[in-house]
């Protein structure tokens, strides 16, 4: 990185954090400011500051867009209009990629390829129409030159910042770990830098989308670290689409599809498309609609998923406590914590969400504003929660465009079933077997001196319990049902265990 660009850099994002880290901190456990509070000429020199830095700021600020937790209403709207504002660029630039990565001879496995006019545009990649050798048509992607050793310079730098912010601002950091979600967004963005990724995603999906009727993945021809060779995509962007062009039936499917394969996605493969914006998902009357661009995923863990998976559960069955309780065990309580502040917050959110469709309600906000509730009453939500929250709110923009009618938490609750099933059958899969088997392994070589020791404490008197954060009957209270049967349940089987091995030790010794 320049010497110019990186004090730009700099100067930026030291207006940024100082700014919004103050106000957020500020105003952390109080209601929300007002929206003019920014003030709309900041907002707006802060969006053109972005879109001026490049590609990797535009994700950061897209996701901050989500997080109204992290910044005022006023700049989070000015966010909501960024995007990738970049020049085409002449197709000689691009040629010394080609010959770098397919060879001296590239040219021959092209019949033709549109020069003139890109299929798309961005500050990381071109795309053409092209015909291959053999006459099939294809998208040809290409990574602009030298873009690479920028990002990687931009993500040392904001790791640079983040841990400044976790310095300088710890109260702030205990509730929101700035490192730890830009490490979520940097591990989402590597496949857009090494196009080998991106096909492994691309047949990853296709394997996963086979049984939709109305969804599609584009093919993998061929791809190297900066060039991608892909099965041409029919149709335009869902934003440009006409209703009237498609039936009802095709219209409801193709939505209703989308959600259901993002919602397996989610809780089932535990890896998604982390950027299903209207441009990225392309439809044609009477063809399947087709997800591009898979640079950016995400990916969830199993213990994160099943509780994202019951956030839901629970707005579907309008329960607001039952919400607040599976955010908090998604994350942790910090020792400042207002409990039933929060619980309280999302007993009067959650009954506006449970019935409404996609023209009543922007379901990815609600979650935003759980979020938003969440830091406000000091709970730490994860960070994968950021990336997942732009996932969502890009696809349901998506969808609003070709099919405002359609309900989320019905599609949710017919998918649920199928979910559910599916998390039975792979927790008692063979694998799963085996893992239990060793959890108890492990656990019967570690519960006897811990039980030794604890009875040497108590007949020594020299016993003591210390809780360092919430008294341990208000942790008890909010954790969830589920929650509770599994510690009961836990210490149940630990306790047999533990007999059962006394037993055994007894009889050998006998």
């Amino acid at each position: 990185m320049g010497a110019h660009r990186a004090r730009y850099v700099c100067t930026t994002l030291a207006g940024v954090l100082a700014h919004e880290t103050r106000r957020t901190v500020a105003h952390q456990l109080r209601p929300r400011p007002p929206v003019s509070e920014a003030g709309p000429h900041y907002a707006v020199a802060l969006r053109e500051a972005l879109e001026k830095l490049g590609p990797f700021y535009i994700k950061i600020g897209q996701i901050l867009s989500t997080r109204p937790d992290l910044v005022s209403p006023g700049v989070t709207a000015e966010l909501e209009k960024l995007h990738d504002q970049v020049s085409v660029a002449p197709f000689s630039d691009f040629e010394a990629v080609l010959a770098r990565d397919l060879g001296p001879r590239w040219t021959a496995s092209f019949r033709d390829i549109d020069t003139t006019r890109p299929l798309g545009t961005a500050s990381l990649a071109q795309v053409y129409r092209a015909t291959l050798a053999d006459g099939t048509p294809a998208a040809l992607k290409i990574q602009r030159p030298g873009i690479r050793p920028v990002i990687e310079a931009d993500m040392k730098l904001l790791n640079k910042a983040a841990r400044m912010i976790g310095r300088s601002a710890p109260r702030f950091n205990a509730v929101i770990d700035t490192r730890a979600m830009l490490g979520v967004v940097f591990d989402a963005m590597r496949p857009e830098l090494d196009f080998v990724l991106e096909a492994r995603n691309m047949n990853h999906a296709r394997d996963q989308i086979a049984g939709f009727k109305h969804l599609a993945v584009p093919a993998v021809i061929s791809a190297t670290p900066s060039v991608l060779v892909q099965s041409l995509a029919p149709g335009h962007s869902i934003a440009d689409a006409r209703r009237e062009d498609f039936t009802i039936e095709e219209r409801e499917g193709i939505g209703r599809d989308l959600l259901s394969f993002m919602y397996r996605s989610y809780f089932l493969t535990r890896s998604f498309h982390a950027d299903p914006h209207p441009g990225n998902i392309l439809v044609h009357p009477g063809e399947k609609a087709h997800l591009i661009d898979w640079g950016m995923v995400g990916r969830i863990d199993r213990p994160l998923s099943a509780s994202i998976l019951l956030v839901l559960l629970s707005l579907a069955q309008n329960d607001g406590a039952a919400v607040a309780k599976a955010w908090i065990e998604m994350g942790h309580a910090t020792p400042w914590a207002e409990i039933t502040a929060f619980v309280e917050d999302m007993t009067a959110l959650v009954p506006q969400v449970a019935t409404a469709t996609l023209e009543e309600l922007n379901f990815g906000v609600t979650l935003t504003a759980v979020l938003e509730h969440a830091t406000r009453r000091g709970i730490k939500t994860s960070p994968v929660i950021s990336i997942l929250g732009k996932s969502f709110a890009n696809l349901e923009g998506s969808i609003r465009n070709l099919c405002p009618e359609l309900s989320l938490i019905d599609v949710f609750e017919d998918e649920f079933r199928h979910i559910t099933f599916q998390l039975a059958a792979e927790a008692l899969s063979e694998k799963q077997a085996a893992r239990t088997a060793l959890d108890l392994i492990i656990a019967g070589n570690t519960v006897v001196p811990q039980a030794r020791g604890l009875l040497r404490d108590l007949s020594n008197r020299e016993f003591t319990v210390q809780v360092n954060q919430l008294p341990l009957q208000q942790v008890l209270q909010h954790l969830s049902p589920s929650a509770n049967r599994v510690i009961g349940g836990s210490a149940l089987a630990l306790g047999a265990l533990s007999w059962r091995i006394r037993h055994k030790r007894r009889a050998h010794h006998a």
